[in-house]
């Protein structure tokens, strides 16, 4: 089966995008379309050291991408480019890496999108430094990939390969430049109970507050062919509640000067955050407005399901696990009956 996957990986074209589309976020205060681009790339440098336990990006990678493919990717993307204020720019690793997207490559990007008022791409930290933020024109957003302001949870939980000092580095660099940062926190991480993966959320929202200009909170999705699947296919892990998400934003709201906002992958989905199924687009809607408008008025939603949450918090407390406990009682129903 993974000779067949590997198989069809290697025979999609490396001068071709992996996907764009069009969507809503934010730029100069207002709400505005935004271009994504998610580019083929050789994949992210950590991956040969193991990669993140949640990561599945390396599927959007290819062996062997040359400058010129790079370069058909961005002339496919200008094609489609219909004069948006916000382009995003997304590699399945560092956009600042010099192996992955050469420093003649990235200067063809800044050029072809000079024009408009946001042009964001992500970086591990060990990339940026005097050097690649001097490159950089003035429109530019970093994104960095935090996760948890905690060491531990870095070291041991999501595996990322560098400390959080690492990224307040890079951030206040960014920053000390006049470029944007948005940061990325991931809400739930393997091996954290619910109201463990709020604290933490909560705290490393607070960290990241003095360097971002934004700070999104990304619910883990799970991924394939990665570790917290492993973990999930066990019963092992569930995906955050949608609740847990709100309650992020309810606690945070008026306490960090930076954007809070969340766009959730696999949202209503086992394998995304989600709550009973019934509620969940509405909790969705709800998360998504508040990203716009940081007006926790916004966030009010209401289902029968909110007193399961809690009580699976208390559970979870009572029992000392992060296990999916709502399978484990519907496989003891199952053997019951």
């Amino acid at each position: 089966m993974s000779i067949q996957v590997s198989l069809v990986k290697e025979r999609r074209s490396p001068s071709e995008l992996e996907a764009l589309w069009k969507e809503d976020d934010m730029a100069d205060g207002g709400k505005v379309r935004a271009m994504v681009v998610i580019m083929r790339t050789s994949g992210c440098c950590w991956v040969r050291s193991g990669g993140c336990t949640m990561c599945g990006y390396r599927e959007a990678s290819l062996r062997e991408v040359t400058e010129e493919d790079l370069l058909k990717q961005l002339d496919q993307a200008l094609s489609k480019y219909k004069g948006e204020p916000f382009v995003k720019i997304y590699t399945s690793g560092s956009f600042l890496d010099d192996a992955e997207v050469p420093p003649s490559v990235r200067a063809r990007f800044y050029e072809a999108f000079s024009g408009c008022r946001r042009l964001l791409f992500e970086s591990r930290p060990e990339f940026i430094n005097e050097a690649t933020v001097a490159e950089m024109p003035p429109n530019v957003t970093v994104a960095l990939g935090l996760e948890s302001s905690d060491p531990k949870v870095l070291e041991s939980s999501v595996r990322k390969g560098f400390t959080p000092d690492d990224i307040r580095r890079a951030g206040l660099l960014l920053k000390s430049r006049g470029l944007g940062v948005r940061t990325y926190l991931l809400l739930k991480p393997p091996f954290m109970t619910e109201s463990m993966a709020i604290r933490d959320a909560v705290a490393s929202a607070r960290f990241a507050d003095e360097f971002s200009d934004e700070i999104s909170v990304n619910p883990l999705n799970v991924q394939r062919g990665t570790y917290v699947e492993r973990l999930w296919r066990r019963g092992e892990f569930r995906p955050p509640w949608i609740w847990s998400l709100i309650e992020v934003f309810k606690t945070l709201s008026g306490t960090v000067r930076a954007r809070l906002m969340s766009s959730p992958s696999g949202g209503g989905a086992q394998r995304g955050v989600h709550n009973c199924g019934e509620c969940d687009k509405a909790a969705l809607d709800a998360v998504e407005r508040f990203s716009f408008s940081q007006d926790p008025a916004d966030l009010f939603v209401t289902c029968g399901c909110q007193a399961k949450w809690k009580a699976y918090m208390e559970s979870e407390a009572a029992l000392g696990t992060p296990a999916d406990l709502d399978r484990d009682f519907e496989n003891e129903l199952i053997l019951r009956t």
